[in-house]
C-alpha cells in the first residue's frame, strides 16, 4: 500500500499559524508594549492560544486550557512557547491591550491584500467603493449598554456594536470600531476620511445631510436609501430612457435643508426610484453622483449586501456567542482573533483553484486541526490519492488471498 502524498511534517494548525509572519507579531508587541511586565505568557503565546480557541470553536476558558494541555510536546510546529492555565489566559485577556491584536490584524490585511483583492470593481468605476454598516453582538452580562427597555425581571443583557468598513473588492473588514449597542450608527461617520477617490454605500440608518454635504466638499460620492419621512423639494425631473429591463421609474434632482452651526443651508442631491423585479418592491435611492446612469446607482446599492454576508459568515462560523471574559477588553480581543482567523481562511480560499464553500472550509480545518495533512494539496484534490490507495489495498487483499 502506497503512503498518502498528503502527509506533512506540520499539523494543519501549524500551517495556518505559519501564515502569520513572526515579524508582524514582534513589531506589534513592541509598538503596543504587549510584553511589558510579563514573565512567561508572552503576546505571541496569547495570540496563538486565542486563535486555537477560534479555530476549535471553544466556548470556555476551561475548554481552551484543557485542550491545550493535551498538546504538550506538539507545540514546536506552531511556535507556542508556554501553554496557559485557565487563570493565566483569563488575566491576559483582561490586561493585554486589544491594540496588539488590532495591529496584527491590520498588518496581515496589508500583507495579503494582493491575494484577496478583486480589482474589477475599481476598473469599471475608476474609484474605490467602500461599504459600511454595523452589527450587534449580544452579551450575557450588562458589560456594554444594550438597547431596548429594561425587562420586567430587572435583568439586562449587554451588547457590543461592531462598526465595520469594507472595500467592495475585499471580503474582509478594512476598519473595525467597537461601541456599546446603544450608540447610534451616526457616530461612525466621524471616523471616516472621505476623499475624491471613494464612493460610500450604506443603509438609510446613516442618513445625515450634514455628513452628505461634507462628502460633497471632499469630492466623495455616496449611495444610500432615502428615509420615508424625508422632506425635500423637487428641482428638476431628469429624462428616463424607456427600457423595460432597466427598472428605473424616476430620476430627479432634489433640494434638502441642512442644519448647520451658523443656520440652515441647502444641498442638491439626486433621487432615483427603482423597481426590483426579483424582490417585487420599489426602492428610492439618494446620491450625489449626478453623472452615473440611474440603473448603475441601483446596482451600486445592491452590492451593499456583501457586508451583510460578512456579518453572517463571522457569526455563523466563529465563537461569538460565548465569550471567554466578562470584561470589555476580553470581548474585543476575541472578536479581533475571529477576524484574524476569518482573514487567514479567506486567503486559503482565494489561493485554491478548487471551489470551497467558506463554512465547509472552516469545518474541515476544525476537524483536521492537528492532523498532519498538507492543507493546500489536500483541499485542491481530496479524492485522487485516497482512491489510488483504496485500489492498491484491494489488490493487496487479492494477493494475500491467493497465497495464504
Amino acid at each position: 500500500m502506497n503512503k498518502s502524498t498528503y502527509f506533512f511534517g506540520q499539523s494543519v494548525f501549524g500551517q495556518l499559524i505559519s501564515m502569520i509572519d513572526s515579524g508582524i507579531i514582534a513589531r506589534n508587541s513592541k509598538r503596543h508594549k504587549a510584553d511589558h511586565y510579563v514573565k512567561r505568557f508572552m503576546a505571541k503565546d496569547h495570540l496563538i492560544s486565542m486563535l486555537f480557541c477560534v479555530f476549535a470553536k471553544c466556548s470556555s476558558l476551561r475548554e481552551v486550557a484543557g485542550a491545550m494541555l493535551g498538546l504538550s510536546g506538539k507545540t514546536r510546529h506552531f511556535q507556542l512557547g508556554h501553554i496557559p492555565y485557565r487563570s493565566t489566559l483569563s488575566d491576559a485577556n483582561k490586561r493585554r491591550s486589544v491594540d496588539f491584536f488590532s495591529g496584527v490584524y491590520h498588518d496581515l490585511l496589508r500583507e495579503y491584500q494582493h491575494v484577496i483583492s478583486d480589482t474589477r470593481f475599481k476598473a469599471v468605476l475608476n474609484k474605490q467603493v467602500e461599504i459600511f454598516d454595523s452589527t450587534v453582538i449580544s452579551l450575557f452580562q450588562d458589560i456594554l449598554k444594550c438597547v431596548g427597555r429594561t425587562p420586567s425581571n430587572g435583568k439586562r443583557k449587554g451588547g457590543i456594536k461592531v462598526h465595520t468598513v469594507i472595500n467592495v473588492d475585499e471580503p474582509v473588514s478594512k476598519m473595525v470600531w467597537f461601541t456599546s449597542a446603544a450608540t447610534h450608527n451616526h457616530a461612525l461617520l466621524k471616523k471616516l476620511s472621505p476623499d475624491d477617490n471613494t464612493i460610500y454605500v450604506f443603509d438609510k440608518g446613516y442618513n445625515d445631510y450634514k455628513a452628505f454635504k461634507l462628502f460633497g466638499k471632499k469630492g466623495a460620492g455616496f449611495v444610500t436609501r432615502i428615509k420615508d419621512d424625508a422632506v425635500y423639494k423637487v428641482e428638476q425631473e431628469l429624462h428616463v430612457e424607456e427600457c423595460i429591463h432597466s427598472g428605473v421609474l424616476e430620476d430627479t434632482i432634489i433640494e434638502v435643508t441642512v442644519k448647520e452651526d451658523n443656520g440652515q443651508g441647502k444641498l442638491m442631491l439626486r433621487k432615483v426610484v427603482f423597481y426590483d423585479r426579483v424582490l417585487k418592491r420599489k426602492f428610492e435611492f439618494l446620491t450625489n453622483l449626478f453623472d452615473l446612469r440611474p440603473d448603475m446607482i441601483a446596482a451600486l446599492y445592491k452590492i451593499r449586501w456583501q457586508i451583510e454576508l460578512l456579518f453572517r459568515q463571522l457569526k455563523g462560523n466563529f465563537p461569538l456567542k460565548y465569550f471567554l471574559g466578562d470584561n470589555e477588553n476580553a470581548i474585543k480581543t476575541q472578536i479581533y482573533c475571529a477576524l484574524i482567523v476569518n482573514l487567514l481562511l479567506t486567503v486559503v480560499q482565494k489561493r485554491l483553484k478548487r471551489r470551497w464553500a467558506f463554512s465547509n472550509l472552516v469545518s474541515f480545518c476544525r476537524i483536521h486541526l492537528f492532523n498532519y495533512l498538507h492543507l493546500m494539496r489536500f483541499l485542491e484534490n481530496p479524492e485522487r490519492d485516497w482512491q489510488r490507495d483504496d485500489k492498491n489495498l484491494g489488490m493487496l487483499t487479492l494477493f494475500r488471498g491467493a497465497y495464504f
